[in-house]
């Protein structure tokens, strides 16, 4: 079979020009973006040595989530996808390059930080619906399912490529390593900025524009979710989740400068330790979405619990974890649980709920994921603060233990859920 025969059977959304240019634009853009998260955390934590500040830092980045996640949806759906997406990556862009430029100048503050953070948070609860809703109109219908596998692989492939450059800007860059992977993220949005420019949308879907009562339709999206309780327990263990344990990957620079001290450690050893944990958690999350991508498996409910079970243990035992390779493994663990998690209930919920109602189902799981995850972010970085990133993570593990087991005994239907 010749190679370009291969391509289309196996992805054939690849077939699509438009989108081949704008998926090597996001992914050159999306290992930028890994880049600036890894680098952003611990150039916080060397300038403060607070966990609490992490926290603040991740509130200010997903609360603009719970503000707009929900009115964003029937926003994109009055605007122009690709013209959206352009705006925002360049909002995006200007972001990257003001970190860059106070941090290659020495006059970044904590503050700066959680002000960028948030523009960012802004842009990114926006962006993300348009990105997603653009898709379709690259590739059109019967390619999109391929699309949006081949948007999941990039993603998590950038989560491992990503933190491993950043590692010889923190290591051999002794002064403003940080600002280098700044400005080096910057200039990364320009590939997929330039790239829409020139991509057409053969299947663009019409502005809808037209007047409806908003408040009734969303209400009648939540009415649907009181009445399903595959749905409804689905987005309350996404919340849950959301709000006590994700957060605690935020925590990640507190881990590599801390709780893995050595007596002999260098500026350069912590900043190769950081990047090893992220690039771990990266290893992780692209084994699980490579893995669900090539193998149909019909018991999804049961790959949602073990996901959820590998990504909870995991991180029992990453609070009393003090070995480098151990702590490594356990994180590589967390990431192909957390991948295990999410996309097996993105799934299970596109499935089960009706077309007309997806979007506004759709947009509620994502607020309940995501919406929480400032308060959840302050949670974990006081406790973090206080009692110490082990204490934190036991506590929030074993109340996420609690949480999800009390669902899936009270629920039994969400793990028997064949698709």
């Amino acid at each position: 079979m010749k190679f370009k025969e291969f391509i289309a059977n196996r992805y054939p959304a690849l077939q699509s020009r438009n989108f081949a240019i704008f998926w090597v634009g996001q992914f050159i853009s999306l290992i930028g973006t890994w880049m600036q998260s890894v680098t952003q955390p611990y150039l916080a934590y060397r300038i403060s040595g607070r966990p609490f500040d992490l926290g603040l830092i991740g509130f200010s980045s997903a609360l603009p989530t719970l503000l707009l996640a929900l009115p964003a949806g029937v926003l994109v759906e009055r605007l122009d996808k690709r013209k959206t997406v352009i705006f925002l990556q360049s909002i995006m862009m200007f972001q990257a390059f003001s970190l860059a430029f106070l941090a290659l100048t020495g006059r970044i503050q904590i503050w700066h930080i959680m002000a960028l953070a948030f523009i960012l948070g802004v842009a990114n609860a926006i962006e993300i619906t348009a990105r997603q809703a653009m898709l379709i109109e690259l590739v059109g219908k019967d390619r999109l399912p391929n699309a949006i596998a081949l948007q999941s692989t990039i993603f998590n492939a950038a989560r491992v490529i990503g933190p491993s450059i950043v590692a010889p800007f923190l290591i051999f860059i002794q002064k403003n390593g940080e600002g280098w992977a700044f400005l080096a993220n910057g200039f990364s949005y320009l590939f997929v900025i330039f790239g829409l420019l020139f991509v057409q949308v053969p299947f663009k879907v019409p502005v809808r524009d037209e007047k409806r009562n908003l408040v009734e339709e969303f209400q009648a999206g939540q009415r649907y979710i009181r009445a399903t309780p595959i749905v409804g327990m689905i987005i309350l263990m996404a919340g849950i989740v959301g709000l006590i344990g994700f957060p605690l990957l935020q925590q990640i620079p507190v881990i590599a400068r801390d709780v893995l001290a050595q007596l002999a450690d260098t500026e350069a050893s912590r900043a190769a330790r950081n990047s090893l944990l992220y690039t771990a958690q990266g290893v992780g999350a692209l084994f699980a979405a490579i893995t669900l991508a090539s193998v149909e498996i019909k018991r999804k409910g049961w790959i949602l619990t073990l996901g959820q079970y590998t990504f909870i243990v995991s991180l029992i035992f990453l609070s009393a974890s003090r070995l480098v390779t151990l702590t490594a493994m356990l994180i590589m663990l967390v990431g192909w649980g957390t991948v295990t998690m999410l996309a097996t209930m993105n799934t299970l919920i596109q499935l089960e709920v009706p077309d007309d109602l997806r979007g506004r189902v759709f947009s509620t799981y994502l607020w309940g994921l995501q919406g929480v995850a400032p308060f959840g972010s302050l949670i974990i970085g006081w406790m973090a603060q206080n009692w110490g990133f082990p204490t934190a993570a036991l506590v929030s593990a074993v109340t996420c233990l609690f949480a999800v087991t009390l669902i899936q005994v009270r629920h039994p239907e969400i793990r028997q859920r064949v698709a």
